[in-house]
């Protein structure tokens, strides 16, 4: 039987990291695209395919770029003969606080083209493959409560991206259910710095007090259910924002600070 060949956007490190660990150990090949950590994806690719004998290719790709979109598919299809799962994890993010007004044109389609031009760019590619097949899973990544469009301050680039992106996900979901494709969105909730990489078995030893559950999110909380939807058996699941976030309001965090 076929290994199924998953793309994972932005895979190097974080949250991308531990759903290419997941997604290794249910026996998928992997493909997955750095910017700027180009040591860490390497070293990565090495790592997975010792640890569980899957096949590894990773390429350097801004998907804020239409030309770099366009490159990373013809190099993909020059190994493999189409993509059964796509986890569009790479949106560019600034961590600056920014009112709209404050934004320049650059940063704004910056935002725009990284988290949802590129979804575009890329699953125009792979969706031949997939109703070739008649299976596919894409999973995309949004915010918490990204589908009711509401108001983020100084997230307006962020938030209308990502909001935008639901409803393609969405919409996708629709068009192509009749194909044997399932599209969903992930919506993580406040995980940063090494708790981005870090496992659940770490976290549940750590009281946080700011999160309702008691203890910080992982990446491994967000990998787990992207992989539950990439099954076999998740087949029903489609058109869904699933969030994942300890019952923390993400969105009010700003007043709290």
């Amino acid at each position: 039987m076929r290994k199924k060949v998953a793309l994972v956007t932005g895979g190097a490190t974080g949250i991308g990291k531990k759903t290419l660990q997941l997604l290794a150990d249910a026996q998928c090949d992997l493909v997955f695209t750095y910017v700027t950590s180009e040591e860490k994806a390497h070293l990565l690719c090495e790592q997975l395919q010792m640890q569980y004998g899957v096949k590894v290719d990773c390429f350097s790709c801004d998907v804020s770029d239409l030309k770099s979109c366009e490159r990373l598919m013809k190099e993909i299809a020059f190994i493999y003969d189409g993509i059964d799962i796509y986890v569009h994890n790479a949106g560019p993010y600034i961590h600056a606080r920014k009112t709209m007004m404050e934004y320049t044109t650059d940063e704004w389609q910056y935002i725009m083209n990284g988290n949802l031009n590129s979804f575009f760019y890329i699953t125009k590619y792979i969706l031949p493959h997939m109703r070739k097949e008649r299976w596919g899973r894409i999973i995309t990544l949004g915010f918490d409560r990204s589908d009711t469009a509401p108001g983020w301050i100084y997230r307006s680039a962020f938030a209308a991206a990502k909001s935008g992106l639901t409803s393609l996900t969405k919409t996708l979901a629709m068009e192509e259910a009749s194909s044997g494709i399932t599209v969903n969105m992930v919506c993580p909730g406040d995980i940063t710095g090494q708790w981005k990489e870090a496992t659940i078995e770490e976290a549940v030893l750590e009281t946080e007090k700011r999160v309702p559950v008691g203890r910080p999110g992982t990446g491994e909380d967000i990998a787990r259910v992207i992989a539950f939807l990439t099954d076999d058996k998740s087949g029903f699941i489609t058109g869904s924002v699933i969030p994942v976030t300890g019952g923390v309001d993400v969105l009010g965090k700003v007043f709290r600070n």
